[in-house]
């Protein structure tokens, strides 16, 4: 009977028989790749009902080797500082998506292809595909999976936690606008998190201490999607019928990809192959500064290259380095 019902949805849906098919074989001349590696750009985005709703404050380099190797991830500053764009690295996706409107980016190829070709210019890596996440998509994610285990390192408390829809709340006149705030507090250890607990943890902006800047806040951005990964992975999540449905639902809902479903199958093929050997890289902070506010650089906190605005070639080495 089960045989039969898992044909009878790949006769319904052929996609997906592709799909299982390249998951089983993985025929990687089908696959865009540079020296056997998969670079996918990881994007998440505010979504609506947030200010900046297509800003992606959170970008991460995913490569995954197509033979044995390491997959490798590393996490890119929103805060890089573009010229070319007069705006942060963030935006990228933004301006791909709407910069014929403002800018003379008469073929901009889209968000996705834009922040791929931006990020690739900068970290002088070629970049095959992009996936851009609502980060509404992460809370039900996580709920959807049954929740995930987090290995809390650095204990942190935030009190200017934004509730959402509250944010222009008047307060009552409280010049404060405290009512605009809630106060997070994450103790070390080893902790399970729902989707709101987890989204709260990557979210974090405003933490004392070194866990307010944004490399930790990647960092921890890191550390959920692992968690994510493992649950996903485990038989009681991929053997359920309703897991699944509901993570398809999501994806649904809440993806943009330029990565079409037959290709995905080789991707998740490789990428379980190698899920036992996954290095996660931290940015280069010693190559970057924060230069002092200045109406060049919008009067913004940003990182430029400490050899100078715009100048990528130490970043470049890097990446090349270890990817």
């Amino acid at each position: 009977l089960l045989t039969l019902s898992i044909g009878a949805f790949l006769f319904r849906y052929p996609e997906i028989s592709k799909a299982t098919y390249n998951f089983i074989k993985a025929p990687v001349s089908q696959v865009s790749s540079n020296n056997n590696k998969i670079n996918i750009l990881l994007m998440g985005k505010s979504g609506e009902n947030h200010d900046g709703a297509d800003l992606t404050d959170t970008m991460m380099l995913v490569s995954i080797p197509l033979k044995d190797g390491e997959i490798k991830t590393v996490s890119i500053p929103r805060d890089v500082w573009v010229p070319e764009l007069m705006a942060k690295i963030n935006s990228a996706y933004y301006w791909g998506k709407y910069g014929s409107a403002y800018f003379s980016l008469q073929d901009t190829g889209g968000g996705i292809s834009f922040a791929k070709r931006i990020v690739g210019k900068i970290i002088g890596q070629p970049i095959q595909y992009g996936v851009v996440i609502d980060f509404s998509a992460f809370k039900d994610i996580v709920d959807a999976v049954g929740g995930i285990s987090v290995d809390v390192e650095h204990p942190f408390v935030d009190n200017f936690y934004p509730i959402e829809g509250r944010e222009n709340d008047l307060c009552g006149g409280d010049k404060s606008f405290s009512c605009r705030y809630e106060t997070v507090i994450f103790d070390s250890g080893v902790q399970t998190m729902d989707g709101a607990t987890a989204l709260k943890f990557v979210r974090s902006r405003h933490a004392e201490g070194d866990e307010g800047t944004d490399i930790a806040r990647e960092s921890r951005q890191q550390k959920v999607i692992a968690a994510i990964k493992d649950k996903i992975v485990e038989p009681k999540t991929y053997l359920s019928t309703k897991r699944i449905s509901a993570l398809l639902t999501i994806a649904n809902k809440y993806i943009e990809t330029d990565i079409n479903l037959p290709t995905v199958g080789i991707i998740v093929r490789k990428g379980l192959e190698n899920m036992n050997n996954i290095s996660q890289k931290r940015f280069p902070e010693n190559l970057v500064v924060v230069p002092k506010t200045n109406p060049i650089y919008d009067n913004l906190y940003v990182f430029i290259p400490k050899a100078g605005n715009g100048n990528w070639e130490e970043i470049q080495k890097w990446f090349t380095e270890n990817f």
